[in-house]
């Protein structure tokens, strides 16, 4: 053995940004050289976002770039659960593991015909789904729901313009939660896990659904309160769970379909995440564009310019002011600024006319508040 072991394999010890999928990051993890963080995939919650905050260090994510995976699969828990599908399935097999080599055709197909009826099940068109959450997944499930002839009523109160203009118009809208869900037949979860939306669907909600109702959820287990679950599943309230999240303490009750957390497990979905992230960061690096970041402000601005500082600080009074009388001091012309914030940090693009040196550069640095400064060369610099 390597009496002297490298306990950093990564030969590029001082990277710029790390990617990755679902890998645990620790703080421990990320040299002082790392500017940013690409998470190919939507959650972070395998990310120690507030700490890399605290440090100017935006996370960036792929939203949208696995929606088609996971609608795909939440179309497959519709008919699963509506067609009783996997329990229609275990009763073939067990017929055929409890006889064995014995088993005739004869003798199945009399196990068939005697058993079939427990599994009868109910079609989708007219049924109506409630979807929460209008994000890139819920859309894409509402309209296809609607192209099965399911009604779709949506509840999001915080919707985008622009999942709007892609959400169907024969989408009905709820004004609440309640109102959503309270004549469903089936109820599809699309909410990240948030302090606000953990235990979302809990006793309240599960109280008026109407009896035999199917829940979906293909977002965090924590959406739900699961305690609740194995009731309200055993007095047929509900008549399934469906869930990409297996829980220990549902695991064991039939009417529970657990998938093992497959709904972006697709080779398109992975080289879309991938694909997305890796094009994000290279404009971050490029341009200084923060687009798809979960805890910067989206920042979009022009890609032609000669010279462009990117600073990232403490969202407090004054900051601007500060950096941009520095520039002025030193005869630096501003050609164009933006400045945003979001929560505890804010972000600047400045383009400038001559090149800043490194003087000024770290003059910025040194302001009380500062995180980051970078200086990016224009495209014909």
């Amino acid at each position: 053995p390597n009496p002297n072991p490298n306990p950093n394999p990564n030969p590029d010890s001082n990277p710029d940004c790390i990617l990755l999928r679902s890998h645990k990051l620790n703080l421990d993890m990320i040299p002082d050289s790392v500017l940013a963080i690409g998470r190919a995939g939507s959650g972070v919650n395998n990310i120690p976002v507030a700490e890399l905050t605290s440090r100017g260090i935006p996370v960036f994510n792929t939203p949208g770039a696995n929606a088609n995976a996971v609608k795909e699969l939440v179309l497959a828990g519709l008919f699963l659960s509506a067609r009783n599908i996997c329990s229609a399935w275990h009763y073939v097999n067990k017929i055929q593991s409890d006889n064995n080599e014995s088993l005739t055709q004869e003798s199945l197909n009399k196990h068939i015909e005697s058993g079939k009826k427990q599994f009868k099940g109910s079609e989708l068109p007219g049924k109506i789904l409630a979807i929460i959450g209008l994000g890139s997944i819920g859309v894409k499930v509402a309209n296809a729901a609607k192209s099965l002839g399911m009604q779709v009523i949506g509840y999001d109160p915080n919707i985008t313009v622009e999942r709007a203009w892609e959400l169907s118009s024969d989408v009905k809208k709820a004004k609440t939660l309640k109102a959503a869900v309270k004549n469903a037949d089936f109820i599809s979860v699309h909410v990240p896990l948030l302090d606000s939306t953990k235990n979302l669907i809990n006793k309240d909600i599960l109280d008026i659904l109407k009896n035999n109702a199917v829940i979906l959820n293909f977002s965090r287990s924590g959406i739900l309160d699961e305690n609740l679950i194995n009731n309200y599943l055993d007095n047929n309230k509900l008549s399934c769970y469906v869930t990409d999240f297996p829980s220990k303490d549902l695991y064991k009750n039939p009417k529970v379909i657990a998938l093992p957390h497959i709904g972006a497990s697709t080779q398109e979905a992975e080289e879309n995440c991938a694909r997305q992230a890796v094009d994000t960061l290279k404009n971050f690096f490029a341009n200084g564009i923060i687009h798809n970041s979960v805890n910067f402000p989206e920042i979009v601005f022009a890609e032609e310019y000669k010279y462009r500082l990117a600073i990232a600080n403490k969202n407090i009074p004054n900051m601007v002011a500060q950096y941009t009388g520095l520039l002025a001091a030193e005869k630096l012309n501003i050609i164009d600024l933006i400045n945003k914030s979001r929560e505890n940090v804010a972000y600047s693009l400045i383009d400038l006319d001559n090149e800043p040196s490194e003087i000024i550069i770290n003059k910025i640095k040194k302001i009380a508040g500062v995180l980051t400064v970078r200086r990016i060369n224009g495209k014909n610099i």
